[in-house]
């Protein structure tokens, strides 16, 4: 009973960590850092901004001149609108 219910936590572990990584991100000729978000709606992704700056959060929506991010990394109960035009960089974490 003790090892079955060891290769059941072992397993699940190993699933759970699996689900923190996204896919890898299959870049086409024609977009750009909003189609890339829009494609990640849902995750969790790092924004760099071209101020140098870094905000994390989950891609709730992604509209013409704004990113609404949730969840913020480190402000947790905190949401953001962020300038579209301000991102530099998407970063998205396709491996655990």
């Amino acid at each position: 009973m003790k090892r079955l219910l060891l290769v059941v936590l072992l397993t699940l572990s190993f699933v759970c960590t699996q689900l923190f990584a996204q896919g890898k991100i299959d870049l086409q000729d024609s977009d750009t850092v909003m189609s890339i978000l829009q494609k990640n709606t849902g995750q969790m992704v790092e924004l760099r901004m071209k101020s140098g700056e870094k905000l994390g959060g989950k891609v709730e929506k992604v509209g013409i001149k704004l990113v609404h991010l949730s969840q913020l990394t480190g402000a947790e109960f905190f949401d953001a609108a962020v300038n579209a035009d301000d991102i530099a960089a998407v970063v998205v974490r396709t491996k655990k």
